[in-house]
């Protein structure tokens, strides 16, 4: 329940915003994939920034690991210090 009431919420705070740039809602198809985009992107703002107070290093492997696949959706490739799969 908690869940639904911050994405309603957040999606009123986006009416807001929407409404003060004046872009219509729904949002043309483009300027709606660039908002999506820009909300998987900066969901990843928080454990890079977790990773940077917490003194470790920020890495590419690192970044491809945990962030591209919750950006791109595709599944997380394997981290790089482990064994190769045995695919049957």
């Amino acid at each position: 329940m908690k869940t639904w009431i911050v994405s309603l919420l957040v999606g009123l705070l986006a009416g807001i915003i929407y409404a003060l740039l004046g872009v219509r809602s729904p949002a043309p198809p483009v300027v709606a994939l660039l908002g999506l985009f820009g909300m998987l992107v900066g969901e990843q703002i928080v454990p890079v920034t977790r990773r940077l107070l917490a003194r470790q290093p920020l890495t590419m492997a690192w970044f491809r690991h945990e962030c591209v696949p919750k950006i791109s959706g595709a599944p997380r490739p394997d981290p790089p210090d482990s064994p190769p799969r045995q695919d049957a």
